[in-house]
């Protein structure tokens, strides 16, 4: 497979909305099983050279064990420090199917985990028992949008590396479905108006609390192609008419935020030089507009 793959929503829009729904599930055990770390980073999931992980999550008989989604062989597997292992298909199957067999490896493997079982930020969600609508798998896309995150995942890191403040891991949130790093300014952020569907609002206040700019991919939704985005909040003021490179990246006023369509960097001469630089300018006019202490913050790029 080429490194940056054709990836279009309408390919792959159902596969995409049953995977969603699928790591919403490993998501909300991890959720329930850590300690509530700032901003939700204790939720996430890590991309690894086969897949995503949930990394080690500690349970209360003083094992550890991780849901790993291998997205190369399309297997789920769950695996403990004391050598037990339970695994199961990637395949078309309903989310229904999905979450029954999931905690029935959890239950062989004497794991006992009770989660809210119903999809955050998504609207009219159908809870996960009784998700019978969403079933489709296609591995061929799953593979490139694996691949997709490989690629992304190494420019957000090298983005993350030159930046000495407060930063998030690179992590994948399931929520949203999307790959993030976020850079944090040291100082605190106006309350948030919250409003995302089915998501309390002091969640949402929690995750934004302090000033931020983040960047990341997001490979599509509701009509809409994958693409690289980034954003600031609070958003400083002339922000939106900020420069942003590479072109066509552009201000979406309905996103209030930077989008750079996917399939521009793929077809760029230099994907990666083209997905860093667009980070890159997005941090530059959020750190200047909004008078970041940039002196402290910033390492010299190389």
């Amino acid at each position: 497979m080429e490194r940056w793959p054709e990836l279009h929503y309408d390919d792959w829009k159902d596969t995409l909305a049953t995977l969603h729904l699928w790591t919403q599930i490993v998501g909300k055990i991890r959720l329930r099983l850590e300690p509530l770390v700032n901003h939700w980073w204790n939720v996430t999931l890590y991309v690894t050279p086969h897949g995503l992980t949930t990394s080690a999550m500690p349970y209360a008989d003083g094992r550890h064990f991780a849901i790993d989604f291998d997205l190369t062989a399309h297997r789920l597997i769950v695996a403990d420090s004391r050598r037990r292992r339970e695994t199961f298909a990637l395949e078309p199957m309903s989310v229904a199917a999905f979450y029954r067999t999931l905690m029935e490896c959890l239950a062989a493997m004497d794991v006992a985990v009770r989660i809210y079982p119903k999809p955050n930020e998504i609207a009219d969600a159908i809870p996960f028992e009784k998700d019978e609508v969403h079933r489709s798998y296609d591995p061929q896309y799953v593979e490139r949008f694996h691949c997709v995150l490989l690629q992304i995942e190494r420019s957000c890191k090298t983005f993350r590396a030159e930046f000495l403040g407060k930063a998030s891991p690179v992590h994948f949130f399931w929520g949203s479905f999307d790959l993030a790093v976020t850079l944090f300014s040291g100082r605190r952020a106006p309350r948030h108006p919250g409003g995302i569907p089915n998501m309390p609002d002091w969640a949402t206040r929690e995750a934004y609390s302090h000033e931020e700019c983040s960047v990341g991919f997001w490979p599509g939704g509701n009509g809409a192609d994958a693409t690289l985005y980034g954003y600031a909040y609070p958003e400083a003021e002339g922000l939106a008419q900020a420069a942003i490179r590479p072109p066509p990246a552009a201000w979406n006023p309905a996103l209030r935020e930077f989008l750079l369509p996917y399939e521009a960097v793929r077809q760029a001469a230099d994907p990666d030089a083209a997905t860093l630089e667009f980070f890159r300018s997005v941090y530059d006019a959020t750190a200047t507009l909004a008078r970041w202490d940039r002196a402290s913050l910033d390492r010299e790029r190389t």
